[in-house]
């Protein structure tokens, strides 16, 4: 650690102020909450209690309680969802964590997606068929108007199904936990639902009247040549993945109002005469109906909804629908029906869910992402958005959507699949969760934890997902640390308002008018509909130059304000709104854009300017609107900028984004082109910036805010340490300019206040001498884990523990106790910077019997206070490896442990797999313990 060198042109401020600075309180909220899968709903209140306790001890704040599929062996003890007997043991979780302080949400079915044996065909997810005809004048059909279905079945289980042994309806089979149905379309004939005839003259003619029983058309084509579309309905089959027992069933129609209020009413049902009070809210594992054969992309009462939002029979325009007439028309066409089945998902379903939840009096949290409508939309209906993934610009979908419309939280499902099963640290989490926090996620959910009884033999009850957060994980003694880490880090991102400059028009109505092999797009942050266009490319050039932004939909845009210049949405201020190329806008969002640049609203355009409005209904009176209101813009150009006044605001166009955003006055952190990646948000007592070195190199350097403080202070929430940071206003531009020093992919906190505040100074970290190695015999315990305890080791080379023995180390997995006695160097040092090198996994370390840190990587470092070092000591390592060794001499040794329904245990990875299953009797073991080599350095 190099020593800190202060340049002389410069002048540091000093420490003398008025007021304490202090962590954030913290609360349940604050800490991160997991996923709680009950499998098989299995449970009871002895293991109920055990579990809870553990997560509590540990330092989650709470559950996300989902039934999932069961396990082999436990058939007796499973429990129907929203049973009476469900019920009881949901009760007896809500008033047990609440005795413990955790709080509890709860999916709003089993699995995803909604769904369930209540749903029958009336409200289950559709899809809609079409065959074309030809005819010429004087002719008459020779065929049966007919579309016969193939059957087919997906099983989840790798187990095929057949219909001879599926019974329908499918709600009546006894065995659908076994079966594992993923989805099911029975063979047979698909009712008919309208068939319009086309003539080469533009002509249409409803002809569905005229089809009998048989499918007989009784109709003689007029003059001319007429091409007939027939349209027939079938059920999309579409069931409810990952169910638990009593679940089982067809995913809801998420387009129809009578589904969802239907569903809804099992709930209400199951709920009465239960106290369901301290639940706080209800969830929804994302919309997921279209990761199946088809797309269900149609409801029973679409026409009509159609002709009421759209002002024209879709009837008359089926060629067009289905991409057979011109393009134009087909592009105008298709952005009408995509544009009625976002409002159908939006009003019909998350609406309908809103407001059902509110006779509840309990809040919703919903995944919106996936869905075939706009997800800033159906994301701002909810109270918590909630993200996944491992793209930042897919997190910004749920965090703009929550910016823009006030809300407070943002979660996200946490950690899905970092790696293959068992490969995972703590470490390698917290890298995954930093990313989070970058992109404005501020309440942490892992995925997942699962339900486990005492009973259970190592490694107990799994879901399939790759990171096992669950007591059985080695690692699990050191996860306090993570679980504080993150507490503290949203303690500060649960605070106050964003503090975004930039609003970015989410140009979805470009995709809805793109025709495609499909009628329905489906909306995952930039994946598949975004990739390589302007949308895409401004945005991750903002991300990696500094500049902050949320994106907007037009429904949000119609609700902005204007404060002077800044553009105001539920509260919180921008600097500007950006186009990013989209060719098209609707009249309603450009005549609101120029209300906005008319009060004082800078409006930024990239490239070019809309150039028209989509849809087909009333095309010419739009376009003449739209027509008229960019005609309003008139254009002067300078330095490859154009300027139009508008009122007290204006429009700029260029090609080059850095000066778009210097005319609007954008921020830019320019430490971002160093490697540091930040997120800015501002509260009570001025702006804070959650700083994250995402690179392989520490970095220590003076970097500028934009503040005009009168104290800063840093939060390092890793080491749980805080003071007042060393920091200066540059002599020549009079910007203030702070020090930093984080290691690899650490992260600070920097709060500025706008009073003097007292305390101690930030501990940096100043080396005083070289670091000295630990050398000698260390001796290793090993502690606990399997499959069975190794005998003592004594060496004086840090390696794997696995080269240090036979098959008894290669095979443990579980935590084992590094002792070493070593002298004081001599320095006078007031503290020690203590590096334990290369750790496999997670470590606690231990000083002359005091407990000094847990570190989680993947930097393995900590600072001992002068007054624990004596001038002999005695250190303490207790080191934690991964489940996997232990796992790989199970699955050698074919002892079971994958003996879950449904799925079971899926690789993530085709070469981990073995009939579909993953297995480790492959792998050889990993890498464990600790490493090195271990040094301490002096520090001022």
């Amino acid at each position: 650690m190099r020593k800190v060198i202060l340049a002389s042109a410069i002048v540091v401020n000093g420490f003398a102020a008025t007021a304490q600075i202090n962590w954030p309180s913290i609360t349940n909220v604050t800490k991160p909450w997991t996923r709680w899968w009950w499998e098989g709903s299995a449970v009871n209140k002895a293991d109920l209690t055990l579990n809870l306790q553990q997560y509590q001890q540990a330092g989650l704040g709470g559950v996300e309680l989902t039934p999932i599929y069961g396990v082999e062996g436990y058939e007796k003890q499973f429990i129907d969802f929203l049973s009476p007997q469900w019920m009881q043991l949901f009760s007896y979780t809500l008033n047990e964590s609440k005795r413990l302080g955790l709080g509890v949400d709860l999916a709003n079915g089993t699995g995803w997606p909604f769904g369930g044996p209540w749903v029958k065909e009336d409200d289950a997810s559709k899809s809609i068929f079409y065959k074309t005809y030809k005819l010429n004048g004087g002719e008459q059909l020779n065929e049966a108007v007919e579309y016969k279905q193939e059957g087919f079945i997906r099983t989840a289980n790798n187990k095929p199904a057949t219909f001879d042994h599926v019974l329908k309806p499918v709600w009546t089979n006894k065995n659908l936990q076994a079966l594992a149905l993923d989805q099911i379309q029975y063979p047979g004939k698909l009712p008919l639902q309208t068939l319009i005839a086309y003539s080469d003259q533009n002509e249409s003619i409803d002809l569905t009247a005229k089809v009998d029983a048989n499918g007989k058309l009784n109709w003689t084509a007029p003059t001319g040549n007429w091409t007939l579309y027939a349209l027939f309905q079938g059920l999309h089959g579409k069931m409810v993945e990952r169910a638990a027992p009593g679940g089982e069933g067809y995913a809801i129609d998420h387009f129809s109002l009578q589904a969802a209020t239907n569903y809804f009413k099992k709930f209400d049902a199951s709920f009465k005469g239960y106290d369901i009070s301290y639940l706080r809210s209800f969830f929804n594992d994302s919309y997921e109906v279209d990761d199946a054969r088809g797309q269900s992309n149609w409801t029973p009462t679409f026409f009509a909804e159609f002709k009421k939002r759209k002002g024209y029979d879709l009837k008359t325009q089926l060629p067009a629908l289905f991409g057979k007439d011109t393009p134009e028309k087909n592009s105008r066409v298709i952005y009408d029906y995509r544009s009625v089945i976002d409002e159908l998902l939006l009003e019909h379903f998350t609406m309908t869910w809103k407001k059902w939840a509110g006779t509840k009096g309990k809040m919703l949290r919903n995944q919106s992402h996936g869905s075939p409508a706009n997800t800033l939309d159906l994301y701002s209906v909810v109270d918590i958005p909630e993200t996944e993934g491992t793209d930042i610009l897919r997190f910004k979908f749920a965090t703009s959507a929550a910016n823009v419309s006030g809300k407070q939280l943002v979660s996200s499902e946490s950690a899905t699949w970092l790696n293959e099963h068992f490969l995972s640290s703590w470490g390698d989490v917290k890298k995954a969760i930093d990313l989070y926090f970058l992109g404005g996620v501020n309440h942490i959910f892992y995925h997942g934890t699962e339900y486990s009884p005492k009973e259970a033999k190592w490694p107990g009850w799994l879901f399939y997902a790759a990171v096992h957060f669950q007591p059985t994980n080695p690692q699990w003694n050191h996860f306090h640390a993570l679980n504080s880490y993150i507490t503290r880090t949203q303690s500060f991102l649960q605070k106050g308002k964003p503090d975004n400059d930039v609003l970015v028009y989410y140009p979805i109505v470009d995709r809805y008018a793109e025709p495609g092999n499909v009628l329905l797009q489906h909306f995952d942050g930039m994946e598949k509909n975004f990739v390589n266009t302007d949308f895409e490319h401004v945005s991750k050039w903002m991300v990696e130059k500094g500049y902050s932004f949320d994106f907007f939909s037009e429904r949000q845009l119609q609700k902005f304000t204007n404060s002077g210049k800044n553009i105001v949405s539920s509260g919180n201020a921008y600097r500007t709104i950006l186009l990013p190329a989209n060719k098209l806008i609707t009249e309603n969002a450009m005549q609101q854009l120029l209300k906005l640049a008319q009060q004082g609203a800078t409006i930024l355009v990239y490239k070019n300017l809309p150039n028209d409005v989509p849809g087909f209904h009333q095309l010419d009176a739009r376009r003449k609107t739209f027509q008229q209101l960019i005609g309003q813009l008139k254009f002067t150009t300078s330095n490859n900028v154009q300027q139009a006044t508008v009122g007290n605001g204006k429009f700029v166009v260029s090609d080059d984004m850095e000066a778009l955003l210097q005319v609007a006055k954008a921020r830019k952190e320019s430490y971002a082109e160093k490697g540091l990646s930040v997120l800015r948000r501002k509260n009570a007592e001025g702006t804070m910036w959650l700083i994250n070195n995402r690179t392989d190199k520490p970095f220590e350097e003076w970097i500028e805010l934009h503040t005009n403080a009168a104290s800063i202070a840093l939060f390092d929430a890793m080491h749980n340490k805080k003071g007042l940071a060393k920091w200066r206003k540059n002599s020549s531009s009079g910007a203030v300019e702070i020090l930093l020093q984080l290691q690899s992919y650490e992260a600070i906190i920097v709060q500025s206040y706008a009073t003097k505040k007292t305390g101690e100074a930030f501990p940096y970290k100043e080396s005083i001498a070289q670091p000295q190695e630990i050398k000698g015999e260390w001796t290793i315990n090993f502690l606990d884990g399997g499959p069975t305890i190794p005998a003592a080791i004594k060496t004086t080379i840090l390696k794997s523990w696995t080269e240090l023995g036979g098959d008894d180390v290669k095979n443990f997995s579980g935590t084992a106790k590094y002792s070493i006695s070593f002298a004081k160097p001599e320095a006078n040092a007031t503290s020690w910077l203590l590096d334990l090198g290369t750790v496999d996994e997670t470590a606690e370390v231990i000083l002359n019997g005091k407990k000094i840190a847990t570190v989680i990587g993947p930097v393995f470092q900590c600072v001992i206070p002068a007054s624990v070092m004596q001038t002999n000591n005695k250190l303490e390592i207790v080191v934690a490896n991964l489940m996997a060794n232990r796992i790989i001499y199970m699955d050698k040794n074919n002892l079971p442990w994958k003996i879950f329904y449904n799925t079971n245990m899926p690789a993530r990875k085709a070469e981990n797999a073995k009939k579909g299953i993953f297995t480790a009797a492959a792998w050889s073991p990993l890498s464990s313990g600790l490493l090195g080599p271990v040094t301490i350095t002096p520090l001022k």
